[in-house]
Order: C-alpha cells, then structure tokens, then sequence
C-alpha cells in the first residue's frame, strides 16, 4: 500500500485545474491537492503565512511558468533559497515547450519538467501517469 502525495498546484488557469482535478480524481492515489493561483500566493501558502499559517506543507509542487505576481522561475528560485522549502520536489507544468524553459527550470533545481498536452485524452493520461509515478515509484518528504 503506498501512502498518498499531498500536491500543491499552483496553475493560474481554471479550466487547467478542472482537468488536473478530474485527472487526479479518476487515478484517486493523490488525496490531497490543495491550489493556488498565482506565485505570491504560492509561497505564502509553503511558508505557511496569513491564510495558510494551518495548512500542512505538501510532499511535491507541481508549478507553472505563466503566473501572476511572480512567475514560475521566481517561485522555483524563493523556494530553492529558503532552507525549509528547498528539499520540496517541484515539477514544471506548463504549455512552454522552449529549450531555455527546460535548461531554466532544471538549472533551477525543478525535478521534472512536463509539457501539457494539447488534448483532453493526452492531458489525462499524462496526469495519470505522471501520478503512478509519484505516488509508485518516487518518494517524497512528508
């Protein structure tokens, strides 16, 4: 029996996160994915500040490039900074297939970096593998 992964998503695109969330729901191996939509709000949320002081910090983040506030890259590199957050596993999700987007995010200290997909079908799929890994193969801090 392998124990659920608490994700953080932090994606600014509602019909993204209705997919992510239906994925997810359909695999139902992740039983906690908490959101938020934009950077600021992100490393509020990891740093348990203001409306997250209660909430547990998750096990992986999975984070896209294009936000407001405070892109993906700026997230990534507070996180990577921060000694309480830099053991935290972030994968990049985004729609940016640019080779300097995928050097920058792993330079950066991102674990994984994955292009959604166009499709409906292919984007459940990816979900769906991307969420037997993590919660099969890979572990995370708790």
């Amino acid at each position: 029996m392998t124990e659920p992964v608490e994700l953080l998503l932090v994606e600014d695109n509602e019909d993204d996160i209705v997919l992510i969330e239906e994925a997810f729901a359909d695999a139902r191996l992740m039983n906690v994915i908490s959101k938020v939509r934009d950077g600021e709000e992100a490393l509020a949320y990891l740093r348990q500040e203001g409306p997250y002081r209660q909430t547990r910090r998750p096990g992986l983040v999975l984070l896209d490039i294009n936000l407001p506030k405070k892109n993906g890259f700026e997230v990534l590199d507070a996180m990577k900074a921060d000694p309480q957050l830099q053991s935290l596993p972030v994968v990049m999700l985004t729609t940016s297939d640019r080779e300097d987007d995928i050097v920058r995010s792993y330079a950066g200290g991102a674990c994984s970096y994955i292009r959604k997909p166009m499709s409906l079908d292919q984007f459940a799929k990816v979900v769906k593998d991307f969420e037997l890994y993590w919660t099969m193969v890979s572990r995370v801090p708790r």
